[in-house]
């Protein structure tokens, strides 16, 4: 498979993976990731468990515009077309943060952040023979609700809240994306991993979380298990014709109705650009049409 991919929160748990998993069938892989140490250790490790020397690292820290849009140009720089994109980086806060931009941790780095990277490299994608655009959603997101009054959660927070927010709005942009992306050589579909046992729910500063993580294990899935889905939605040639789906054990999923409510996800797109700063503009722009 000679494809380049961009897997973003490469350095562990699914997106690490799945990196490896993609660089096993001859991708060409670069490893999104926050931070310089983490992400150095987790290429090492990818290369050496892949036999690949075609994975690279570049950061990107998905709670900053200006990291995405400074990975984003150097992308473009080295690469003229991009197949894949796997939006895979999740976050779930227990307690209310904030990115560095002001938004609510969830849906800044899970829903906000990937959706600008998604928009700065569909010129890339456009490029590719059949680009596609992987979204790591949840079926967490049948607990979302968007909470267009108070997005960033300013009243009420809680983590089930948050987190269901942000699983829906991946949801919601990809089927707004696979609209816009009709009549293109590009396709967008999301997933549900399934229950994973990685660290996203883990405070890697105070290590808050680790114990119930422990006591969980046997009942979760591996990492490994998690990516098959988002491998199969990345590489498989029948998977390329499908767009616009939910996936789960890599077949199509019926969603709830909040998650096919396209006035919703229209909604959603127009304040996620207003929201990041670039324009709310079809697609036939980038296309030259």
């Amino acid at each position: 498979m000679d494809k380049l991919i961009v897997v973003t929160g490469a350095n562990s748990g699914m997106g690490l993976a799945s990196t490896i998993a993609l660089a096993k069938q001859g991708a060409e892989v670069v490893m999104a990731c926050r931070h310089e140490r983490r992400g150095q250790e987790a290429l090492a490790e990818a290369i050496r468990q892949s036999g690949s020397d075609r994975i690279h690292l570049m950061l990107c820290d998905l709670g900053r515009l200006d990291g995405i849009r400074e990975f984003a140009r150097t992308f473009r720089e080295r690469h003229g077309k991009l197949d894949v994109l796997l939006n895979n980086a999740g976050v779930v806060m227990l307690k209310r943060k904030e990115t560095a931009d002001g938004f609510e941790m969830d849906l800044g780095v899970n829903h906000l952040g990937h959706f600008l990277l998604t928009n700065l490299l569909l010129e890339p994608l456009l490029a590719a023979e059949q680009g596609r655009v992987v979204t790591v959603a949840s079926g967490a997101y049948k607990a979302g609700k968007i909470h267009f009054d108070d997005p960033f959660l300013t009243r009420g927070f809680n983590p089930a809240k948050a987190y269901g927010q942000s699983k829906l709005a991946n949801i919601l942009f990809t089927k707004e994306l696979a609209s816009r992306l009709e009549g293109t050589r590009v396709t967008a579909n999301c997933l549900h991993p399934g229950a994973v046992g990685t660290q996203i729910g883990v405070n890697r500063d105070t290590g808050f979380g680790k114990t119930v993580l422990a006591m969980m294990k046997p009942f979760f899935l591996t990492p490994e298990q998690g990516a098959e889905t988002a491998v199969y939605l990345a590489s498989d040639p029948e998977a390329g014709q499908v767009t616009g789906q939910y996936f789960y054990k890599k077949k199509p999923q019926k969603l709830a109705a909040r998650a096919e409510n396209m006035e919703d996800a229209k909604r959603l797109w127009a304040w996620s650009c207003s929201q990041v700063g670039i324009a709310d503009e079809p697609i036939d722009r980038l296309l030259g049409k």
